[in-house]
């Protein structure tokens, strides 16, 4: 256990806890008509302190951890317990799944500003020792997120034992930092007292409530603690919250107020808590730090992109697993360098963490109203006290809607570049979910059940020996691929298998329930590999394995068919617009093949093409 706590917190806690070096100074300074008196830092740091106990303690710990899909966490995991994928599109699962799959588009915008503003508020601290450093900030940090993003082709495995001692020692620096300035005003413990929150908004009105969004900045990195679940388990998640996180988080926020309650000038009150000679190591240890949690967004992100893949919602993209031991820590090349270019265009377009603040918040907030909405219907569909969890529904949502509703006023700072580039992720997604269907459709068409096939084709004079297996999916017709090859070649193997690979609404299928074959009789084989959301699907090992079920395969003498789809977007045939069909037979073109993405051996593989209008 002792163990997974660290672990923990240098995976799950590396984002939240970078959020003291700008929290408290965008609250103040974001805003020009909210002064630094005493009863605004008090207000303040009240709202903070109840933010972090509601969102965080009581939101995400206390109840939709409660939501695990067999252990696994995140939004598209929540979304797989509504298992609406087969649904009508009517239905109120179908529309909650698209709510879902828009909130993981929104962790996309997430993922790439995440890093920038972390590691250049980090890297900002040096203009506090010294302005010569000022023209340098931004060339700094974009050399070390291009170096962040080189490496992740290694995986997190040789750098990730270091990732909880570093972040056990950050929050410890948090901590006496934070000392450092309640001595000099321990009454600043008072603004737990809720009623300095209610007051600043009396006072304050419109531009107390504008500051929620600010506030706000405290609790992103939240969804991970739901997100990296699978990885620890709730019990260590939780200890590490409220045994280091929580009181190093609460202690620098509450010094931050002391400092500003004795000192209303200081500009950057995270680093004026530093003593001079102490504030080079504190920069290089939130450098570190921030380092750390842009590693976890990233690899976030690459666990959403796999997780979207596996359930049809992406195109399939080269995937290469980087640890032999932890199944979560994957790389994504296209995925890496899209990030990277985002990021760094972030890094040069807003020059400043203070003007980054104004972009980050939106996507989050909006993300945590979904979240909240969908873990009631799953506590609605499995029947969890339905009265008791709209109750805590309604308080939660109430809570996210109000954050949400102070970050839309970011929109034209800067908030509109996550929900951009979280339109642009869900379209695609929507355009590829609905050409596959499209295509699947028109597959459909030209073919007839199996049985009538098999029937059909009863004579065994133009068989060959050997074992051809034919990739299709879920139906129980003859694949277009197997009529293709006849039609042509006028010869069928001894042995034919119809092998689909199904992905399952779990993260993980266990081996022994991983495999179905159903004879047809006269050597033709019905074979369905099922796979978790989670795992790689590897045909051939899969293959190996048919003799426990009766079937004996060669796979060394296997050949394998599969179709090259040659898409004609045109207007004559009813489906999408003219424009997104070429956007998705780009898409298509693009994709990493399937052969390569079941791990099929390439000189064993066959392929058939079909011509298809769109």
């Amino acid at each position: 256990m002792p163990f997974l706590c660290l672990a923990a917190l240098g995976i799950v806690y590396g984002d939240i806890g970078t959020s003291p070096i700008y929290a408290l100074r965008e609250a103040f300074y974001a805003h020009a008509s909210i002064g630094t008196q005493a009863a605004n830092v008090y207000g303040v740091l009240s709202l903070m302190f109840w933010s972090l106990i509601i969102v965080i303690s009581v939101k995400y710990l206390s109840v939709v951890m409660r939501a695990s899909n067999n252990g696994e966490g995140g939004i598209i995991a929540l979304v797989a317990l509504l298992n609406p994928w087969k649904t009508e599109k009517t239905s109120r699962r179908y529309i909650l799944m698209l709510l879902g799959l828009f909130g993981a588009a929104l962790l996309y915008g997430d993922g790439t500003i995440t890093p920038a503003i972390s590691v250049l508020s980090a890297i900002e601290g040096l203009q506090v020792a010294t302005p010569a450093f000022k023209p340098y900030v931004v060339p700094i940090t974009i050399v070390i997120l291009i170096g962040l993003f080189l490496i992740q082709r290694r995986g997190t495995a040789a750098v990730g034992a270091f990732f909880g001692p570093v972040m056990l020692l950050w929050f410890a620096v948090l901590g006496v930092l934070g000392i450092g300035g309640i001595v000099h005003n321990p009454g600043v413990f008072a603004a737990i007292n809720p009623a300095y929150a209610v007051a600043f908004f009396a006072t304050n009105g419109f531009a107390g409530f504008l500051v929620m969004g600010t506030v706000f900045l405290v609790v992103t990195g939240g969804e991970a603690l739901y997100a990296d679940m699978g990885h620890f388990g709730i019990a260590p998640i939780r200890i590490a919250w409220f045994a280091v996180v929580l009181p190093g988080l609460l202690l620098n926020y509450f010094g931050q107020g002391a400092l500003m309650l004795s000192n209303p000038q200081a500009r950057q009150p995270f680093y004026d808590l530093a003593p001079h000679w102490a504030l080079y190591p504190v920069v290089l240890i939130a450098t570190l730090a921030t380092v750390i949690a842009s590693q976890a967004v990233i690899s976030g992100v690459f666990s959403l992109t796999r997780q979207a893949v596996q359930l049809g919602q992406l195109p399939r993209l080269r995937i290469i697993q980087t640890s032999r031991e932890s199944y979560g820590q994957v790389y994504i090349p296209m995925m890496n360098w899209i990030l990277m270019a985002a990021t760094i265009g972030l890094v040069i377009g807003f020059k400043s963490s203070d003007r980054l603040a104004s972009a980050y918040g939106v996507a989050v907030s909006l993300d945590m109203v979904i979240t909240t909405l969908l873990a009631f219907f799953v506590a609605r569909r499995w029947g969890w006290f339905p009265n008791i969890a709209a109750g805590i529904a309604l308080v939660l949502i109430v809570i996210d809607l109000s954050f949400f509703g102070a970050n839309i006023f970011k929109i034209p700072d800067g908030g509109w570049y996550p929900l951009l580039v979280a339109a642009l992720i869900f379209f695609i997604m929507a355009t590829w979910r609905t050409g596959r269907e499209l295509v699947g459709r028109h597959l459909d068409e030209d073919t007839e059940p199996m049985d009538e096939f098999i029937q059909a084709h009863a004579d065994d004079s133009f068989r060959v020996a050997g074992t051809a297996v034919f990739m299709t999916g879920a139906t129980r017709k003859t694949p277009p691929m197997l009529l293709h090859h006849l039609r042509h070649n006028k010869v069928l193997h001894a042995q034919v298998i119809l092998l689909t690979v199904h992905t399952r609404d779990v993260p993980r299928v266990p081996a022994a329930e991983r495999m179905e074959i159903e004879d047809l009789g006269r050597g033709f084989y019905r074979m369905q590999l099922y796979y978790g959301f989670m795992q790689t699907a590897n045909v051939p090992v899969a293959l190996r394995f048919a003799r426990e079920y009766g079937l004996e395969v060669d796979v060394e003498e296997t050949t394998y068919y599969v179709g090259r789809e040659t898409l004609i977007p045109t207007a004559e045939v009813p489906g999408m617009m003219v424009w997104r069909e070429r956007l998705f037979a780009y898409m298509s073109r693009n994709a990493m093949p399937a052969t390569a993405y079941y791990l099929i051996p390439s000189d064993r593989v066959v392929e058939l093409g079909l011509q298809i209008e769109l």
